[in-house]
């Protein structure tokens, strides 16, 4: 046989074993996933994005045919878990319940990260969300977000927060930037702890996370003047957005999500956003994450990653606006 013939012999060979593995790739995504899943919570058991967790791998279980197994890896602020799902192989069995503060906060706050939440993951579905509500001391007088403007440009008030950094605290600041006023930050070791001082008028404001305050809210000992999401809260009907009364513009949203490491396939990816997002629209699954206090999210896979993006962006000047820095 000439060099030339069997030149060509070995290139038909090559593209024919090419040309073979494509289908069997395609069958290995396609099994995905043929063990245990691991979901883990860089939050501790109880908290809201835990509780998210639990529905969401207990629906994705019965959707994927394998276990998912919630861990809870928590401190400094999220970052240990979510460090740890950054280093892990990325081959899509082990994933991240993030949040707001762990992938679009914690990048700009933190100085010292070990890892780069914008570049060591990718987003793959978003899950819920939950609001902040602006609430006041009964004896504040002011019964409007205007009129909360208002009184603070005259008057010495402090707010609350559950600790710095927090969605509690970066909505006050968010609202301080905008409405150019000022008050005194008072930070706490949890999203409850304030209440009691809350409700005794030693501070005077807070973004409490709704589920928390609602039920000081009905009980007549909070006051609540508007929710910091983009539309009211069925939860509050009767009380407006922040942008509405009196700040247009401003908005800010909880929210949790799936993640998983940088380079995870993407059919992996894709699968796991699809079954996620047929999950979220069950209305066990609605159900559940509404009792929560929280609501469903839906939209595409790329629309996250865009949204994900955004709300870096918006944190990252509310921070350096603030001088926000933690170690």
């Amino acid at each position: 046989m000439s060099i030339r013939k069997r030149c060509l012999a070995a290139l038909a060979a090559g593209l024919m074993l090419a040309f073979a593995a494509v289908p069997a790739a395609r069958a290995q995504a396609v099994a995905y996933p043929t063990k245990p899943i691991r979901l883990i919570v860089p939050f501790g058991p109880g908290s809201v994005t835990d509780q998210l967790a639990r529905i969401v791998a207990t629906g994705l279980a019965e959707r994927l045919g394998q276990s998912v197994v919630v861990e809870n890896k928590a401190g400094a602020g999220g970052n240990i878990g979510a460090g740890y799902v950054a280093e892990s192989a990325p081959d899509g069995y082990t994933l991240l319940m993030g949040a707001a503060s762990t992938n679009a906060i914690n990048p700009s706050l933190y100085s010292n990260l070990k890892f780069d939440p914008m570049k060591d993951f990718v987003p793959v579905a978003n899950v819920a969300s939950v609001t902040n509500v602006l609430v006041v001391n009964p004896q504040v007088k002011a019964r409007s977000v205007a009129a909360l403007i208002e009184e603070l440009k005259t008057n010495n008030y402090s707010y609350a927060s559950g600790g710095a950094g927090g969605s509690q605290h970066l909505s006050a600041e968010l609202f301080k930037s905008m409405s150019k006023t000022d008050m005194v930050h008072i930070p706490y070791k949890g999203g409850s702890e304030p209440l009691p001082d809350l409700m005794s008028n030693r501070v005077q404001v807070m973004f409490c996370n709704l589920p928390v305050c609602l039920p000081h809210i009905q009980a007549g000992k909070l006051v609540a003047l508007g929710v910091t999401s983009t539309k009211r809260s069925p939860l509050l009907p009767n009380v407006p957005t922040i942008a509405e009364a009196g700040l247009p513009g401003y908005s800010v949203d909880g929210w949790f999500a799936l993640f998983a490491p940088a380079k995870v396939p993407a059919e992996i990816v894709a699968r796991l956003h699809d079954e996620t997002a047929k999950l979220l629209a069950t209305p066990a699954t609605m159900d559940q994450i509404r009792r929560q206090g929280a609501e469903p999210n839906a939209g595409s896979q790329q629309e996250f990653a865009r949204f994900v993006q955004a709300e870096h962006d918006k944190w990252a000047k509310v921070i350096k606006d603030a001088n926000i820095r933690l170690e």
